[in-house]
Order: structure tokens, then sequence, then C-alpha cells
């Protein structure tokens, strides 16, 4: 059991917790997740780490409620436990010292991208972070990705908080700028895409996570498979990393539809036997 020992609500629909897992934290580095089972009838789900404590012995989670599992945890207290958390899993974040890096998180992916860009800026790196949502109730930890940036720059797609638009459009803009050297995109599959469309005619390297397609997280069940370069990885064991360049786009957005009608029954059945509403 892995006890939560401090929690907050970023926005409507995105927690954040914090829970005691000493052997995580010990080996946690960025880029790497966890699979999370909130209790012994819930599914496996990856996480990937937003932050952790050595010191501590604590990592933090950031989650959207889209299911019944994210749904489950959104209702947890402080003190409440979850039975199951595995980690660190995957290839973590290649740290190095690359010169001009621009960090991108859309949405829940503010929340990932963030140690990444901690990490490259303890490395030696510019770092020029944009950060996107659909509105300003949707941003979140603009404070912390100043904290960690030599630039930030926020956009909502309504309008509603800083610049209006989407985030590949101040990408475009400081790659014409400047010299950059990477670029690292976090958030909707979509959005990934996009950010490397957008960086490929200037031939700069962009590296794209890709969690949201797993399922076991261990290489076992084959459902992240997916085509880099025409060659057959997996994401949880090959990844999450890879290069958006290369990644065959359609596969992934065919992978994150297999269970779509599965996971909605599964929410409407859960929320209706508890009376809540979605």
């Amino acid at each position: 059991m892995y006890r939560i020992v401090a929690k907050e609500k970023l926005t409507s629909v995105i927690h954040y917790v914090k829970m005691e897992a000493p052997a995580i934290s010990q080996k946690a580095k960025a880029g790497q997740f966890v699979i999370i089972r909130v209790d012994d009838v819930g599914e496996r789900i990856p996480l990937t780490l937003a932050d952790w404590d050595a010191k501590e012995g604590t990592v933090t989670l950031v989650a959207m409620e889209v299911g019944t599992s994210t749904k489950k945890l959104s209702l947890l207290k402080v003190g409440d436990s979850v039975i199951d958390l595995v980690g660190p899993l995957g290839l973590p974040a290649e740290i190095e010292k690359f010169g001009t890096v621009i960090c991108v998180g859309g949405g829940v992916g503010i929340a990932p991208i963030y140690p990444i860009a901690r990490a490259l800026k303890q490395g030696g790196n510019k770092i020029i972070s944009i950060i996107g949502a659909r509105c300003k109730d949707l941003l979140f930890w603009e404070d912390r990705m100043k904290m960690v940036s030599d630039e930030l720059i926020a956009t909502t797609d309504d309008g509603s908080y800083a610049r209006k638009g989407l985030v590949t459009e101040p990408l475009k803009e400081v790659i014409e700028r400047e010299k950059v050297d990477r670029v690292i995109a976090i958030g909707p599959a979509v959005m990934m895409k996009f950010c490397s469309l957008t960086t490929k005619p200037y031939g700069v390297p962009t590296i794209v996570s890709l969690n949201s397609i797993m399922v076991d997280g261990t290489g076992m069940c084959g459902c992240c498979r997916l085509s880099v370069g025409g060659v057959t990885k997996f994401a949880c064991v090959d990844g999450p990393d890879f290069d958006g360049h290369k990644v065959d786009w359609d596969t992934v957005f065919a992978r994150q539809k297999v269970y779509l009608e599965e996971e909605k029954l599964s929410l409407e059945k859960w929320e209706a036997c508890h009376c809540i509403k979605s």
C-alpha cells in the first residue's frame, strides 16, 4: 500500500498527488513513469513522474480525470492509500548539454515536462518553455516552469489567458528567430504530432513521450506496439521517448482508440453505482 501524504486540485479535472514510495524515489529519473493501481479491482494505468524527493521518500503524480481509475484517484484523500505503485519504469529522458532546448507541455503534459526541463537546465542548457491548454482553467504550474526556464511562453486555445493560439505557433517563431538544438514535446498525441511536423522542415531533433498508449507497462502485453522509422517498438520498454519525426502517428492514434468503448462503459457503470456525475 502506498499512502497519500499531500493532494491538491490543480484545475477542475487535474489533480496533484504526492505519495510515499521510498524505493521508487531513490531510483527515479526525469522522463520515467510508474504504473498505478488504485484498488484491487482497478486497472493498471501509466503516469509519468511529475516530481520526487529521495530524502522525503515520496513521488508526485499529476493525473487528469479521464476514465474510471483517474476518477477514483481524484476522490482519494490525504491518508488514503493506493494498492499498487510500480516503477520507475521506462528509459530516462536523455539529459545532456545540447545548447538551446525548447520544452513544450500541453495540458496535463505540463507535469512530466517539468522535471525534464529542470534536469536539462541543471545540465547547462538554455531552456525555452512553451506551455498550453484549451483554456485558462486547465493551465497549471506556470510558476514551476518559470523557475526552470530562461523564457516561458504560455498559450490558451481560446485566448482566455496569455497568448491565444496553439503551442506550435510560438514554437515555430522561436525556431525562426534563433538556433534551437532540441525540442521535447509532451501532451496530447495530436499536439506532439504537429510539434514534430512544425520542427521537421528546420531539422531540429524532436522528442515526444508516448506513455498514453501503454497498458501493462513492462513489455508483456504488446498493446503499446508502434512503428518508429519503420521499426516496431514498444512504448513501455523502448521509450516512452521517441523521435517525433520517425513516429508513425496513424498507428499511435489507432492504438489510443482500441479501448475507448470499454473505458466509456466502465466509467458509466462505476459512476452509476456511486451516484457520481461526470
